[in-house]
């Protein structure tokens, strides 16, 4: 089923569950790659907490490379919110989340096979390709 639209609704992320995080690329944006190659960009402050640890992470000229500790994790459960937030968990406790941005897009979610669900100014989700959640 090809799914291209618009949503305020909350939705699971389905398509990074059970994927082992093996790449972090730090810059003016984050880079997250996945196992079978689905990746999340992050364009805004993400905030980090879990286990003795609670850090936001903002893409720019300095990130914080506290996202490394994420390494080999796997994903147990991932969705965006009514308000545009994503939120991704990983084995062991920790939880990543990216809040929406009023002016830009703050995370998109690839997947190869031409997945895209990307979160809008404001906190629309908009989501293109074949994907059901």
């Amino acid at each position: 089923m090809v799914v291209e639209g618009r949503t305020r609704e909350a939705r699971a992320v389905s398509l990074l569950v059970g994927r082992r995080l093996e790449y972090v690329w730090l810059g003016h944006a984050v880079v997250l790659t996945f196992a079978g190659g689905s990746e999340v960009l992050i364009e805004t402050a993400a905030r980090l907490s879990g286990p003795g640890v609670r850090a936001v992470v903002e893409p720019g000229d300095q990130p914080s490379d506290v996202l490394a500790t994420l390494l080999g994790a796997v994903v147990t459960d991932a969705w965006t919110g009514r308000a545009g937030t994503l939120t991704i968990c990983f084995a062991g406790g920790s939880e990543l989340a990216v809040e929406a941005h009023a002016d830009v897009e703050s995370w998109a979610v690839a997947q190869p096979g031409g997945v895209l669900v990307v979160c809008l100014p404001g906190g629309e989700v908009a989501v293109w390709g074949d994907y059901e959640g």
